[in-house]
């Protein structure tokens, strides 16, 4: 399947989804450089960080300084966490460009994860949709779990597109479907896709994929080939959720990029510069990240034949045929 210039919107969610999960506090100034340097590598949009509780989660605990002290980029849009109305307010202050809202589809996983039923959580975002409308700011819903759930199994996608709905019926301005814990496959993430696009059609509608079982890039396949052009990823390859433990995370920036850009898709992203921008991970987080890309190169990063190969092609091309 070729792209052939097709216009795709990338998201990176690194420095919010990938940090969040880190045991290493990653300093103030390092989230601050890295995202000033993601943020000349062509992405549409980055998760700058949470504004959530320092105290659920430390490693985000300076996210009002780090919102504050980022150089924006024109065109890129800053989106950041929110977890309820005083997130939200934190946000606003902050003067963000868009809040991001966090529910499970699942009842199971919505009372494990965020410790209320979905009806509490919808209320609670009700909530937070009421303050964030009278503001210039957009709002995005994440549903988690949306294509599977570890607790529960199957997701059936007539209460994913429910949820959808009730947001909908709200004015937020996106929805993003998350396979949270790499439950999805291809031929179900085309069903669900072809089906939220028709039913919601003036919904910006993004998919969120983690790697946990070696599946994303073929997901973000199936996705495309249902008219999807906009898709989260992760720098490296960070993030991960507690119930798939030892697993890998989210899709991974550069090889996300690094297939979109072999098959004809204009992503609008740098692969080079988000390259150079990987390798600085480990340094930050303390350990190695699960990017292939990055430990393989591209391609066509070519390496030099050894010395004795070397010597024997002359004597090998003599034999060529033309054409060959």
């Amino acid at each position: 399947m070729s792209g052939k210039g097709r216009k795709l919107y990338i998201q990176e969610v690194a420095t919010r989804d990938g940090f969040q999960n880190e045991a290493r506090f990653v300093e103030t100034d390092d989230k601050i450089a890295l995202v000033d340097r993601l943020s000349r590598c062509g992405y549409a949009k980055i998760e700058v960080t949470s504004f959530t509780s320092p105290k659920a989660i430390p490693a985000l605990r300076d996210a009002e300084e780090v919102v504050h002290r980022i150089e924006r980029v024109p065109g890129v849009v800053y989106t950041v966490l929110v977890p309820n109305v005083r997130g939200a307010e934190r946000a606003l202050s902050c003067g963000v460009d868009e809040v991001n809202l966090v529910m499970s589809v699942s009842e199971s996983h919505n009372r494990t994860n965020l410790r209320m039923t979905r009806e509490q959580s919808f209320a609670q975002l009700r909530d937070v949709i009421a303050v964030v409308a009278s503001t210039p700011v957009a709002i995005n819903v994440s549903l988690s779990t949306a294509m599977g759930c570890p607790m529960e199994g199957d997701v059936p996608a007539a209460g994913v597109l429910d949820w959808m709905r009730r947001f909908a019926e709200l004015g937020v301005r996106g929805i993003t479907l998350c396979d949270t814990t790499g439950m999805a496959f291809p031929s179900q993430v085309g069903a669900l896709c072809r089906a939220a696009r028709e039913t919601f059609p003036g919904l910006e509608l993004t998919l969120h994929f983690h790697n946990t079982r070696g599946m994303a890039l073929a997901n973000t396949l199936a996705a495309l080939a249902a008219g999807v052009d906009r898709f989260d990823s992760s720098l490296g390859g960070l993030g991960g959720c507690p119930y798939a433990p030892g697993a890998t995370g989210n899709v991974c920036t550069e090889e996300l990029v690094h297939m979109l850009e072999l098959d004809g898709y204009d992503t609008g992203v740098n692969l080079a510069a988000v390259l150079e921008a990987s390798a600085r991970l480990p340094a930050l987080i303390g350990h190695d990240v699960p990017s292939q890309l990055l430990k393989a190169g591209r391609r066509l990063d070519l390496h030099p034949a050894p010395d004795f190969a070397a010597a024997a092609m002359p004597a090998q091309r003599a034999f060529a045929q033309p054409g060959a």
